[in-house]
């Protein structure tokens, strides 16, 4: 059975550093629900969230970063549509798609990466202490709902994580709003939190052109 620690928005658990540096698989808060965080740059954690999850291997995951400075050594490029979304709507619900570098490995990207600054402040704190982003797809297994306490997480998944941080309820709602500005027109992937006439409206009199389509 997994620890379940109970945690506020203003201290980060050491104990959850030491997790993730060993390759274990926390849960913890986000802006919107529960997520599964591991190391990044280790193989083994990361085929450990799919299994948990039971998640096909074509989906990316999903990276948090504390601060914008940290994407200088995960992607080859930022497009001046990148910093005019990020501008406006980092730190919040809006995940941006990105080339990679070789640093990040093939089974945490599919062609492009998925990245995000969190508004949740323990969230960034926990990112901080580790000094490198971490994974955060919902802690739940695929098809289920996505999980917004702790109870919800251990309910779902039980010991298949090594660690819970109990931050209270998360906001829930829609999801980050998942956009490609790697590429010009700027596309729409995924619906979410904020309204593509919202990032079309912060992209006017930026040199990249949108295209609202969205992927299924």
């Amino acid at each position: 059975m997994p620890q379940i620690l109970k945690i506020d928005s203003n201290v980060v658990s050491d104990q959850a550093r030491k997790v993730l540096l060993q390759g274990g698989v926390i849960a913890f808060p986000t802006d919107t629900f529960y997520g599964l965080g591991v190391d990044p740059f280790n193989r083994e954690a990361v085929d450990r969230v799919f299994e948990i999850k039971g998640r096909e291997k074509n989906k990316p995951l999903l990276l948090l970063i504390s601060a914008i400075e940290q994407l200088e050594t995960l992607v080859k490029e930022i497009t001046p549509a990148h910093s005019a979304l990020m501008q406006k709507f980092w730190p919040g619900p809006l995940t941006l798609l990105f080339e990679p570098r070789s640093v990040i490995p093939e089974n945490v990207s599919a062609g492009r990466i998925g990245i995000r600054q969190p508004g949740n402040s323990m969230t960034l704190n926990l990112i901080s202490a580790l000094g490198q982003p971490i994974t955060a797809p919902s802690a739940n297994l695929s098809g289920e709902e996505p999980p917004v306490t702790a109870e919800q997480v251990h309910r779902s998944l039980g010991n298949r994580v090594d660690l819970i941080l109990d931050g209270g309820t998360c906001q829930g709602g829609e999801p980050s709003t998942l956009v490609d500005a790697a590429e010009t027109p700027v596309r729409l992937v995924r619906p979410g939190a904020i309204p593509f006439s919202e990032i079309e409206m912060a992209l006017r009199g930026n040199t990249q052109s949108v295209h609202p389509e969205v992927l299924r």
